[in-house]
């Protein structure tokens, strides 16, 4: 989008505007990002790990999916609705079974131009989109001091 996020921002946005209690986030485990999966312990967010892999292109591969829809299921009757984000239509069954049931309260795409058209069907009224939250949730570095700290 152009923009970075604030999950600090993000993760009390989603509790003041959605009600949510917890909140996870799925992510592949990479070693030597201790710092990164600290920082976003420290904002709020239960961390679900996946082992990753390289392949053969040496990209880091640690595709979260199966784990974000157990994830889902294990505490369906530990939450009155989700919110999922995500723009990827492998969740589509997800999203069309907790709609069907009562069970979602929004699917947060992160971009409006790039999500799953699939996505769109399977929320009905209940898709929203990130793109608009620029202001209000974009990562802004504080400035350093004039000799050059921060």
């Amino acid at each position: 989008m152009g923009w970075r996020l604030d999950f600090r921002k993000f993760r009390v946005y989603l509790s003041e505007r959605y009600g949510v209690g917890k909140a996870y986030y799925f992510i592949g485990f990479v070693e030597g990002n201790n710092d990164l999966y600290a920082s976003l312990q420290s904002c709020g967010y239960i961390l679900i790990f996946k082992p990753t892999f390289r392949n053969r292109d040496g990209k880091v591969k640690g595709n979260c999916d199966a784990e974000l829809v157990l994830q889902a299921m294990i505490d369906l009757n530990e939450y009155h609705q989700a919110v999922i984000v995500t723009g990827d239509g492998d969740f589509y069954c997800l999203v069309g079974y907790l709609r069907k049931i009562g069970k979602l309260r929004c699917l947060l795409a992160p971009n409006m131009d790039k999500y799953s058209g699939l996505l769109k069907k399977a929320a009905g009224n209940n898709l929203a989109f990130m793109n608009d939250l620029r202001g209000k949730l974009e990562y802004k570095r504080k400035e350093p001091y004039k000799d050059g700290t921060s």
